[in-house]
């Protein structure tokens, strides 16, 4: 009994630490964005900082621009990995080994391997500084994962499924939209998170691919550029504008946080 009380106490104390390490770096920068800046009149905790970096950083077109790319991205990402990964799990395609080794390239290639030749496709194509130069890059390197994902969860599921749905009658598509969608939409949202947060959070190819055209750069690119502008005067407000960037992509995670976990650990043990 006393060796599993330390055992829970050791536990729960590991646990606070780490809560600690991972939480320390937004409590602080949340701590200065509140401070009152050099020649604020504020004695006190203010929200000043988040105004002046609201206004002067223009995050509201960035933030819009963040929201409208990782949505789409998901979307379509989402999509096509469901039919994909249905494709290679429950209808056996042709092929499907050599297939899989290509999406396998498309996990271990680096991001900067990609770079050059992005941009001189996009450029090529007249695509710089618009939506579709980030849109399309991180559909194409979402792919690869979210098709691994969708295939292992409907290869994990029983084939007596496809069975039932065949003997009464549905044909694949119907299959997939009648069974394994609506099976599979746990796997799906957690995958949808995933995507999302690697989305809102790319940085080098926006940097690359829509460097000059403020109305459609993302969130990451406008705080770096407005950090750079800003580092040497009001470091309080960078932080407030950092807050900014980040809150979303927190809310989001505390509102989906059960789903997300469910969703990982589904298909873990099977039966």
């Amino acid at each position: 009994m006393k060796a599993s009380l330390k055992e829970s106490i050791a536990g729960h104390a590991f646990l606070i630490a780490g809560a600690v390490i991972a939480l320390y770096p937004f409590l602080s920068i949340m701590a200065q964005a509140l401070s009152p800046a050099p020649g604020s009149t504020a004695s006190g905790p203010t929200l000043e900082n988040f105004e002046s970096a609201w206004t002067r950083g223009g995050f509201s077109l960035s933030l819009f621009s963040s929201a409208f790319v990782a949505l789409a991205v998901v979307a379509v990402t989402g999509f096509v990995a469901a039919l994909a990964g249905y494709a290679l799990s429950v209808l056996k395609v042709r092929w499907r080994g050599l297939i899989m080794a290509v999406l396998l390239i498309g996990l271990v290639l680096p991001s900067e391997a990609r770079i050059i030749p992005l941009y001189d496709m996009m450029s090529s194509l007249g695509l710089l500084n618009t939506y579709w130069a980030l849109i399309l890059p991180q559909i194409a390197s979402s792919f690869s994962l979210a098709t691994f994902w969708m295939a292992n969860y409907f290869g994990a599921l029983p084939s007596s499924l496809a069975e039932a749905s065949s003997l009464d009658g549905a044909n694949s598509w119907q299959t997939l939209r009648h069974v394994y969608a609506p099976l599979g939409m746990s796997a799906l949202a957690t995958l949808s998170c995933l995507v999302f947060l690697y989305t809102w959070n790319e940085f080098m190819l926006a940097l690359v691919l829509m460097p000059d055209d403020a109305s459609v750069q993302t969130a990451p690119l406008s705080l770096s550029f407005f950090a750079g502008n800003e580092r040497n005067t009001e470091p309080e407000v960078i932080a407030a504008a950092a807050v900014l960037v980040a809150l979303p992509v927190v809310i989001a995670y505390a509102f989906l946080q059960r789903r997300f976990m469910s969703g990982l650990l589904e298909g873990a043990v099977k039966e």
